[in-house]
């Protein structure tokens, strides 16, 4: 590897360092003569680099990313078995527990972007010893609550500190290889096995003792794979110091553009998703990032200004959301109409935990087939749209599982008819739901990462509403029209992806078009 070394360039080299896009190779005597500096920033030589690392390193990193995405999934649906518990006894109503998960849902969905925003200026490590301490904090302190106020309080806090794994954690791992997911199941079993065997407080004390210990294993286990060579943001900061540079020796005033800050590169002549130049550390001296330069917002307002990404975004939440709701209002209904303790109930969510389990697996598996298939078919050339064929299979038959929960629960049928209908509704939501959030990543390759923690963005506010509404609809309509009104909409949301699946490509082709005019009109 070339030593590395700190330079600033003239404003004769500053002028030939290209800002396209084109993968191109490079050899380090480019910066001091006439030829373009090209680089794939995927494949930039850096220093230590993550994807040269050991097995045994990776599968630590692997492990330790498996571990705090299980902070996440466990933080959402642990706490439903002993929702009647707390209820009892802190005094609390309806409203207040809702309240506790819809919070929580929000806020661990709005946070993925700031904590994303902060690991472009610190690296990963720090993001996640930061929110996992906060995380600690707030289950710590809901352990030791006797007011449903400082549960609530302290429910935002965790919710904030669990979803930073939603921003980098797949970043993280795709520094090294593919990013693999591990099961959420085991939520709802364990928080009825411990509700029920000690109290709602040990549910608390678990999270709190696994995020110690995932907290210490990003301490002393964990390597920081951010290199700031193959940082976009880091990258854009590093063009715009260097017409900084060459605006200044001509006595001109620096231009910097509001993308650039934003920390998405327009700098492309073709599609402003292909992969960005690269423009090595040793070109200019240390850059010293602060919050202007990775301004989320401009990159967010990107990703939905585009009309098959805010489609898909709008269909995926409300795919949360019915998962969201359905979790918590059948915990409730268990224990109200079939008298469950929370070890029982437990045991029923786990049906829909597995159904949920399975659809992410085989969906995942049908989505990549179908994706094969149809790029066999098209002459070997794919588009992002061609997996959403895949979601066809379970449209029939996703909004009939959920219309037969709801009348199941309704009519207080077996609860063995329950848990077929929860593993059925979980299994079909969750086969489409994989494959609209693959559709995203496909779709918005460059920022793929600003696309992840938008769709989280979308998921905590549709959670947000529907626990919101879930309780006053179960009282007035019952399970029956609460999840009638559901499967309604699930079949409005299938209709919103048959319609990307449809007019996607031309929708994004014309976006991807606009983009290019406004950025060759500055």
């Amino acid at each position: 590897m070339a030593e590395s070394r700190s330079t600033n360039l003239s404003p004769i080299e500053a002028r030939n360092v290209d800002f396209h896009t084109d993968t191109q190779t490079h050899s380090p005597s480019s910066i001091l003569s006439n030829e373009p500096i090209k680089l794939d920033i995927e494949h930039t030589v850096v220093e230590d680099d993550p994807r040269i690392w050991s097995d045994t390193r990776k599968t630590a990193i692997l492990f330790i990313i498996s571990g705090a995405s299980m902070i996440a999934g466990l933080a959402t649906n642990i706490q439903n078995p002993a929702n009647a518990q707390i209820q009892q006894q802190l005094h609390a109503s309806s409203r207040d527990i809702s309240l506790s998960l819809s919070l929580f849902a929000l806020f661990q969905g709005q946070f993925p972007i700031i904590w994303s925003a902060i690991s472009e200026i610190k690296g990963r490590k720090l993001v996640y010893l930061l929110s996992v301490a906060l995380f600690i904090l707030g289950s710590a302190i809901v352990a030791v609550s006797k007011t449903i106020g400082l549960v609530i309080g302290m429910r935002i806090v965790q919710g904030a500190g669990s979803s930073a794994v939603f921003a980098i954690g797949a970043a993280t791992l795709a520094d090294i290889y593919e990013p693999h997911q591990r099961g959420t199941m085991m939520g709802p079993i364990f928080g009825g096995a411990l509700t029920q065997g000690l109290s709602w407080r040990a549910v608390f004390w678990f999270l709190a003792i696994w995020g110690g210990i995932i907290f210490l294993a990003f301490l002393f286990l964990f390597k920081d794979t951010f290199r700031k060579e193959r940082s976009g943001t880091y990258q854009n900061v590093l063009k715009r110091r260097l017409r900084e540079q060459l605006s200044e020796a001509r006595g001109e005033l620096p231009k910097t553009s509001e993308s650039e800050v934003g920390g998405e590169s327009k700098t492309t002549v073709k599609d402003v998703e292909a992969q960005r130049t690269a423009i090595p550390a040793s070109a200019i001296k240390e850059v010293k990032l602060s919050i202007a330069d990775v301004n989320p917002f401009p990159p967010y307002l990107l990703i939905v200004s585009r009309k098959n990404n805010l489609v898909i975004l709008i269909a995926s939440g409300l795919t949360f959301g019915f998962s969201f709701s359905i979790a918590y209002t059948c915990a409730r209904t268990l224990s109200m109409y079939y008298n469950y303790d929370a070890l029982k109930t437990g045991l029923v969510l786990l049906a829909y935990g597995i159904g949920c389990m399975s659809g992410s697996i085989l969906g995942g598996r049908w989505s990549d087939r179908t994706l094969a298939r149809l790029k066999a078919a098209n002459g070997g050339i794919s588009f992002p749209e061609m997996r959403l064929e895949s979601t066809k299979i379970a449209m029939l038959w996703s909004p009939l599982s959920v219309i037969g929960y709801a009348w199941v629960c309704q009519e207080r049928v077996n609860v063995a008819a329950v848990c077929v209908m929860l593993f059925l509704a979980g299994f079909l939501s969750v086969w489409i739901y994989a494959s609209t959030l693959a559709y995203l990543v496909d779709a918005n390759i460059g920022r793929s990462s600003m696309a992840v923690a938008t769709n989280s963005s979308f998921r905590g506010l549709s959670a947000f509403v529907a626990a919101e509404i879930a309780v006053p609809l179960q009282d007035a309509i019952g399970d029956g029209g609460l999840y009638t009104l559901w499967a309604g909409l699930m079949v409005a949301i299938e209709c919103m992806i048959l319609l990307v699946l449809y007019k996607g490509r031309k929708w994004r082709e014309a976006s991807v078009e606009r983009e290019k005019q406004k950025l060759d009109a500055k």
